[in-house]
């Protein structure tokens, strides 16, 4: 029997574990050999690098120490605070913002776009995908400005867009998204590496798949905005009206040429995440399931799902784990994020049930517009914080879970972690 003194600190372990294999240093050195082989074969003559995403400046380093002296040039684009301290060599490093994309974006954007122009069939392009590139490659579409990006961006993930509804909508306003980056690298030849934040791992929603043919269309943009009702910039709102009616070209399709010379891996994953997880909690002495890899849906129903499955088991020491990405519709004006909503809804559901603790994080180390991973809760949280004249369903109903546990406690801080493989949540049952 395992006895348990710090449930925190042992999810905190679990979690840990999970971060570590999803390092995408780690993954990218894996993929060194292939990316040498690939060079050597094909009578390359360069290797141009570029990359955008959370994971993009671990992805980078990797890349740089395995074949750097190949590298003649290289541009890549993370969010802001996650470069942290780390220098490269050849490989020009950018910050931006994210989720809503901004001026450094754009110009990061557009030196990749110019980096490309340069280069031909003798040219071996590696291309670094991680989660958040959505927004940290950013190059609208003629007649769209970033203002109006913002607009719809902003407008989209507050009415409670999903990942796959939220890039159909992206992608058909960027000349880089949808795999128009590949258009761009052509006749190039195109390797790239995919640290993915998407349920599935399908190639065409991570990162609104760049390099990846694109399975959406422009109806199903125009259905995402009449679903959601968006305050919506007449030149967004035009240029779908535009494509739908075959007045613009939509993303490359399967099939296309420009996709014969591009080769996409994925080469981490929320799945790697959640096994590692399971063998730490395995090798700590805990009975352990997964109960998904796809947790999805409004953060606070994930956390009512996720309760109740604590009461279908009576086995003890036991770990549940799960991944996925979930949304939260704001309709309050308080501050947080998905895992920190989460969180909260869970420590409601779990009231009174001492033996229950959950880690709610993302992986990435940040939640929404907080400096916090997430939180994590137990089946006294929601009634010591009364006590203390805290209302915790009062803070749910204003969005407002961050505020919560900064007064109440149970903020989970990481800082940037250098990877991005979605979310974990981790319960204990003890």
């Amino acid at each position: 029997m395992t006895t348990i003194k710090n449930p925190r600190e042992t999810a905190e372990r679990i979690f840990k574990a999970a971060l570590e294999a999803a390092d995408p240093y780690r993954a990218v050195t894996g993929q060194s050999e292939r990316v040498l082989t690939a060079y050597r074969e094909g009578g390359f003559k360069r290797i141009i690098a570029i990359g955008f995403g959370k994971a993009s400046p671990l992805m980078a380093s990797a890349l740089e120490d395995t074949v750097g002296e190949l590298i003649e040039a290289g541009i890549t684009i993370t969010k802001y605070g996650h470069l942290g301290e780390r220098r490269l060599k050849k490989i020009q490093a950018f910050e931006a913002a994210h989720p809503v994309p901004d001026e450094n974006g754009f110009t990061a954007t557009s030196e990749i776009l110019q980096l490309l122009k340069t280069t031909d069939e003798d040219t071996l392009v590696v291309c670094l995908i991680s989660g958040g590139g959505s927004a940290l490659l950013a190059a609208p579409l003629e007649g769209i400005t970033l203002a109006n990006v913002q607009e719809v961006t902003s407008s989209l993930l507050n009415a409670g867009a999903d990942i796959n509804e939220l890039n159909a909508v992206r992608k058909h306003i960027s000349s880089v998204k949808g795999g128009r980056l590949a258009q761009a690298a052509y006749p190039a030849r195109t390797i790239s590496l995919i640290v993915s934040d998407v349920i599935g791992d399908p190639l065409d929603v991570i990162a609104s798949g760049p390099t990846a043919p694109d399975a959406s269309t422009w109806h199903d943009a125009m259905d995402v905005m009449e679903k959601y009702s968006v305050t919506s910039p007449d030149a967004v709102v035009e240029a779908i009206k535009d494509g739908v009616a075959g007045k613009l070209p939509g993303c490359p399709k399967p099939g296309d040429a420009v996709f014969e010379k591009v080769e996409n891996l994925i080469v981490g994953s929320n799945r790697l995440a959640l096994d590692a997880a399971k063998a730490e909690a395995e090798a700590m002495g805990f009975s352990t399931e997964i109960l998904t890899a796809s947790l999805s849906g409004e953060a606070r129903e994930a956390a009512r799902w996720l309760a109740s499955e604590c009461l279908k088991r009576e086995e003890r020491p036991l770990c549940l784990i799960a991944g996925g990405e979930t949304t939260v519709t704001v309709r309050g004006t308080g501050k947080g994020g998905r895992n920190t909503e989460l969180a909260l809804a869970f420590a409601l559901e779990a009231e009174g049930d001492p033996g229950v603790t959950l880690l709610a994080a993302g992986t990435d180390g940040t939640d929404g517009p907080t400096d916090a991973a997430g939180a994590v809760v137990d089946g006294t949280t929601a009634r010591r914080a009364k006590e203390a004249g805290i209302e915790p369903s009062e803070y749910l109903d204003n969005n407002d879970s961050y505020t919560f546990f900064e007064r109440a406690g149970g903020l989970l801080k990481t800082g940037p972690t250098g990877t991005n493989v979605m979310d974990i949540d981790i319960i204990l049952l003890t």
